[in-house]
């Protein structure tokens, strides 16, 4: 299981250059080049800290009455957070490029409630040129309720992964699934134990 180092901050503004920056992303379901996906997270006394820099050169965001509509079929960045690996019960961010949110309880099998809000999410995204940054926050105390952080603990389960979408010749959108993690599935599945790892907060 991959294990990722969080490093501790109390730079204001944050300085990113002290994350480590994390590039295993990969399509592991079909024979295509990756492009650039770079994760980074930091923490300080009360939040974590996160941060997506993708390269895109076919942004795939469509319209749609809802946040839901819009994400589903949207190039995108996601975060899965779990207090154990029975995924029982587990917590989805989905986050598009111009900043529209899933936000979702799953427990497993892909059991979803799509009522559930994530408390204190913070996002800002930025589109330029080819690229998209998505950057955002949530509340060590929001971790703590969703027992993803156990008392005194430093480690938490995560996965990571990216929605690479892109427009066929013929109009069709094809898409892309890009995780952490291989979970060795026989199709794309993020909702699986094996596609999580570990994360570290560490000083």
């Amino acid at each position: 299981m991959k294990r990722y180092l969080v490093r501790h901050t109390s730079a204001s503004p944050l300085d990113w250059s002290a994350a480590d920056c994390l590039t295993d992303f990969a399509f592991p379901w079909e024979e295509r080049t990756a492009p650039l996906t770079e994760f980074r997270a930091l923490w300080d006394v009360n939040h974590f800290h996160f941060r997506f820099d993708c390269v895109d050169d076919d942004l795939v965001l469509p319209e749609g009455p809802t946040a839901k509509d819009r994400v589903l079929g949207s190039d995108r960045v996601e975060i899965f957070l779990a207090p154990d690996l029975s995924l029982k019960p587990y917590f989805c961010l989905e986050m598009s490029p111009r900043g529209d949110v899933l936000a979702y309880e799953a427990n497993f099998y892909r059991e979803m409630n799509w009522d559930w809000q994530c408390a204190g999410l913070n996002l800002t995204p930025h589109i330029q040129d080819k690229r998209y940054t998505v950057t955002g926050s949530l509340p060590l105390d929001t971790l703590r309720a969703l027992k993803v952080l156990k008392p005194g603990a430093v480690k938490f389960f995560a996965g990571i992964y990216r929605a690479e979408f892109h427009r066929r010749p013929d109009g069709t959108v094809h898409s892309g699934w890009m995780p952490w993690m291989n979970p060795q599935t026989e199709r794309p599945d993020f909702h699986v134990p094996a596609s999580f790892g570990v994360f570290e907060l560490v000083r």
